[in-house]
């Protein structure tokens, strides 16, 4: 083949490579947006433009974990000291939604002052990476970890745990670490026990395994709602997205609902609401533009 051809489908290959590689990895925009999901397809950051969250008003039954959250969280987007938090507990009863709403509402009272950065379960052995990206950014960090757990045989539980506090260079002091399970311990009782029997030392054994949950300053539990509370939250809703129902009514529906549910929470309550909206031809949007 003459040169003449070969300049031309070499340049078309590099081309193509170019396209196929991934971003190259560095400090991102963080003036672009608030909120990030890491890849570590490329060691990149991700931009969300709009958060999927509800308003902090809108969380019925939490209130204490709630004020507990947000004092830690806007004293560290000011700059002082505040502890890595676990929200453990039942399923459905607003862990995730709670950690951003916080977000939000940090930001709205201090514009641009925190970043709220997803990283996924099954990425933690990548966060060494994300941190050590982070460490050079004057802004303010949470990396929130949703759903955290390990099985058995999961070892990612102890790089976990060095990163935490450990290591030769430690948490950056403009991250935090906010994650939500439905684990105290963040791993299963069988887990555990089995550590235990199968150890020279068996109390050290345990005392590894859950000292993982040690790492986290602030421990949030949340607990099954009862019917006045889950009340509260299907009439927050109705209030907030302007649906017109009569009380009585709404009640009997909402009762029904949690029933062929088989329990309470918030989440129910929200996909109660949303079967609601929907049969009344009702969008949801916050009747005061307030819920984004």
């Amino acid at each position: 083949m003459s040169t003449d051809k070969l300049i031309p489908l070499l340049e078309r290959v590099v081309a193509a490579l170019d396209r196929l590689a991934p971003p190259p990895s560095g400090s991102p925009d963080f003036d672009s947006a608030d909120a990030y999901v890491w890849h570590t397809e490329g060691d990149r950051l991700e931009a969300v433009p709009e958060v999927n969250r509800v308003d902090l008003a809108l969380l019925k039954g939490v209130e204490r974990v709630r004020d507990l959250l947000l004092d830690n969280t806007e004293r560290f987007a000011r700059g002082l000291p505040a502890n890595n938090a676990l929200l453990w507990g039942a399923r459905g009863m607003g862990k995730s939604s709670l950690v951003k709403a916080v977000h939000a509402q940090v930001n709205r009272g201090r514009p641009k002052s925190l970043v709220l950065i997803e990283i996924h379960r099954e990425d933690i052995p990548s966060l060494p990476r994300l941190l050590a990206l982070l460490r050079h950014t004057k802004r303010r960090c949470v990396v929130f970890c949703d759903d955290l757990s390990f099985e058995a045989k999961d070892t990612t539980y102890k790089s976990l745990k060095a990163v935490l506090e450990g290591g030769i260079e430690g948490r950056p002091e403009n991250v935090l670490f906010y994650a939500t399970s439905n684990r105290r311990h963040l791993m299963p009782r069988e887990m555990i026990e089995n550590e235990r029997s199968t150890a020279i030392n068996p109390g050290e054994a345990v005392e590894e395994s859950v000292s993982l949950s040690d790492r986290f300053g602030l421990w949030l539990g949340f607990h099954a709602c009862d019917q006045e509370t889950f009340f509260s939250m299907v009439e927050g809703y109705v209030a907030a997205f302007g649906i017109k129902i009569e009380a009585d009514a709404l009640r009997a529906e909402a009762i029904e609902w949690s029933m062929t549910r088989g329990g309470r929470s918030g989440r129910v309550a929200w996909q109660f609401v949303q079967d609601l909206a929907g049969r009344r031809g009702v969008t949801l949007k916050p009747v005061n533009a307030s819920r984004r």
